[in-house]
């Protein structure tokens, strides 16, 4: 691909009713492909196979994909939300690797999410921690398996709670895969459409993709809201080592319609069963959402 090749115009975020929106997103794998464009999905998985099938891949080829740019930047992480007017770029399987970890301490200090599809990944280190004084670990590297055991279809929070689990000061075996990276180089982020990590001013509509398989046209969140979810989100992260923006709405939304604690708390057993959400932090997020 021409460095500077310019990028197709995407779809523009015009106020119309949803049923008129044209979904059709533009695409270009992250190191480097021609622009293709990708229509008809409605979750994350049916995304993976519309790009799977327009770059003549296999979708577990696929780990994630970002926003607006080429780089592995997890603040522009494709979450549940894509902006009418953003760019996809996929990011695939690079160079696999193993690594032998002795953990030294309660918390290695990563913080693990996933792809909607069956991959976890580090969406970050935490400098000065265990994991960040290993050269071989990082920032956006899937882990594929932790002491020999496949962890294809694990949710994020399974990953954590594996590695929190591992005993310390035991040695465990860490089996990553990178990123493929880039041989060439990319628009630059000034030259690309887009808003970016989906924080656009009024009138911008983003397509959000729910967790239970519907996907609908919303605007985007007040900067208010948007606040709110990011604390959220850092909750998620301090009680169980995840990141999860998609997540966090819906634990927004729960919680914004809760009367008290115990509804919240009851609204997620319903809705989240899977994740057995500590008291202190169904209490610390009803008090962020209802100050």
């Amino acid at each position: 691909m021409p460095k500077d090749r310019p990028l197709p115009n995407a779809p523009t975020g015009q106020q119309v009713p949803a049923e008129q929106f044209d979904m059709v997103f533009h695409c270009q794998l992250a190191h480097g492909s021609p622009t293709k464009q990708i229509r008809d999905f409605t979750n994350v998985k049916q995304l993976y196979e519309s790009m799977a099938k327009a770059f003549g891949l296999s979708t577990n080829d696929i780990l994630y994909c970002t926003l607006n740019t080429h780089k592995v930047d997890m603040s522009r992480l494709l979450g549940g939300q894509i902006g009418l007017d953003d760019f996809l770029f996929a990011h695939v399987k690079g160079k696999a690797k193993t690594v032998k970890v002795v953990k030294d301490g309660p918390a290695l200090g990563l913080t693990i999410s996933d792809n909607g599809a069956g991959y976890a990944f580090i969406k970050k280190i935490r400098e000065g921690s265990l994991m960040h004084r290993v050269p071989e670990v990082a920032v956006g590297d899937h882990i594929s398996k932790i002491n020999g055991n496949d962890l294809t279809g694990c949710r994020h929070f399974e990953v954590a709670r594996m590695l929190k689990e591992v005993v310390i000061g035991k040695e465990f075996t860490l089996e990553l895969v990178e990123p493929k990276q880039s041989l060439e180089s990319i628009a630059p982020r000034s030259q690309q459409s887009g808003t970016g990590d989906v924080k656009a001013g009024a009138g911008k509509k983003t397509l959000r993709m729910k967790r239970s398989g519907e996907a609908v046209v919303e605007d985007v969140a007040s900067d208010e809201v948007l606040l709110t979810i990011k604390k959220i989100d850092e909750k998620l992260e301090e009680f169980i080592g995840i990141r999860d923006d998609e997540l966090s709405t819906t634990i927004h939304d729960l919680a914004k319609a809760a009367k008290d604690s115990e509804s919240l708390a009851g609204g997620l057993d319903t809705q989240l069963p899977d994740f057995e959400f500590p008291d202190d932090f169904i209490l610390d997020v009803y008090e962020i959402v209802h100050p």
